[in-house]
């Protein structure tokens, strides 16, 4: 077949008879002629692309993901499972070691406290998860957690737990406290203490400042925990551990108002006296006597108070001095008003919480003209109308003369 060479701009191309680049630009056979003027530029050849011979078909890999994420789905949820069942024994109590543990409850505490207390004492696992739970059931809302001491162990759920820890809840921890005649404030608030009851700080705290209803504490000015001294009776008590301290001192002042009955009250009016006076001798009889002669004791204060010819005022009770003092040696020269070598009349306030049996004698006291007393060799009382006779009475007695007295 014959071949023509046509000239190109850039390089020589070789073309076939009856070649139309609109034919093969618009891809149909009535495109444009070519041009039959011999002289014009002929355009070069488009390529065209040819359509791959055995081409590679892509990989499949729809099997092997498909596979991937069943097992992650399994694994994702078994994993959640596992967590659901781990906090689920958690809250339901399931499958816990057994184990009990006595805890308290500070006053003020709040949901964090309890779940770190909860979680040191091994009672549960998760702080966070009861800390939830006990949100979202209203805990510090409704004030289901008293403070106070309790024993609990792992057999309770959290709901069990909160139950236990509230004010009526028989998990709640006691103890039986013996309060004796003559125990002075500082005393009995040491051994409640020790006893684990409240401390020293809070119960010191309530009685100075807190504002009791009790008529015969109407009149006493706050600022001082010492004016609650000679009304917390002497009694056996029993009080929940870490209780509230108020409900401990109103427990024992409650026992005060009902021993100290209506006629007793009326004895003290009818002698001139208030109630706050009767508590005070009485409780200078509580610390002065051997346990036989309150009301031979109570008849010394009284001629001493009535009489001041004899004695000008002055109880000259070692007693008083040594409530201030805190010794045991008598400082008759001490700067103090509880100092009744110095100070006439009564002490500032009582000494000591007396027992029934000196009340009475404060309200009953014997009718002698006894001025002085002395406690001789045999742990018992001598009691005297002259300053002379008690002092030859001294002078006669071994204790005195060992100690230089």
């Amino acid at each position: 077949m014959s071949q023509e060479y046509e000239r190109s701009p850039g390089r020589r191309v070789q073309g076939h008879r009856g070649y139309s680049p609109s034919r093969l630009q618009n891809g149909r056979d009535g495109g444009a002629r070519r041009s039959s003027d011999p002289s014009a530029p002929s355009e070069p050849p488009r390529r065209t692309s040819r359509p791959p011979t055995g081409r590679r078909r892509p990989r499949q890999s729809g099997g092997f993901g498909a596979m991937f994420y069943t097992i992650f789905v399994i694994g994702l949820s078994a994993l959640l499972a596992a967590v659901c069942w781990i906090a689920a024994g958690d809250v339901l109590a399931l499958n816990k070691p057994e184990h009990t543990a006595t805890v308290t409850i500070e006053e003020g505490s709040d949901l964090s406290d309890v779940a770190d207390v909860l979680k040191e004492n091994g009672l549960i696992e998760y702080k966070s998860l009861f800390k939830l739970f006990a949100s979202a059931t209203h805990v510090e809302r409704d004030k289901k957690i008293t403070p106070g001491t309790y024993e609990l162990d792992t057999d309770m759920d959290y709901h069990a737990l909160i139950n236990g820890m509230g004010k009526s809840s028989a998990n709640r921890k006691e103890v039986t406290v013996t309060i004796t005649e003559g125990m002075t404030l500082d005393q009995i608030f040491a051994l409640l203490e020790k006893e684990g009851v409240s401390t020293v700080s809070k119960l010191q705290a309530e009685a100075s400042d807190h504002q009791f209803k009790y008529s015969f504490l109407q009149d006493l000015p706050t600022g001082d925990y010492h004016r609650l001294e000679g009304y917390l009776f002497p009694d056996t008590y029993t009080f929940y551990m870490g209780g509230d301290p108020l409900q401990i001192l109103n427990k024992m002042i409650l026992r005060f108002d009902e021993m100290f009955s209506d006629e007793m009250r009326q004895k003290a009016a009818d002698r001139g006296y208030s109630v706050g006076d009767i508590v005070t001798i009485a409780s200078m009889i509580e610390k002065e006597t051997d346990g036989t002669d309150q009301s031979k004791i109570a008849s010394v204060i009284y001629n001493r108070l009535s009489n001041t010819r004899e004695t000008a005022g002055f109880l000259n009770i070692d007693a008083t001095i040594l409530y201030a003092t805190g010794g045991t040696q008598v400082d008759t020269n001490a700067d103090t008003p509880y100092n009744t070598y110095t100070h006439t009349g009564l002490p500032p306030t009582a000494i000591s919480n007396p027992g029934i049996d000196a009340l009475r004698a404060a309200l009953e006291p014997a009718s002698t003209n006894y001025y002085y007393y002395a406690l001789g060799d045999d742990g018992t009382h001598s009691f005297f109308r002259t300053l002379k006779e008690q002092q030859r009475f001294i002078a006669q007695q071994d204790r005195y003369r060992n100690s230089g007295t």
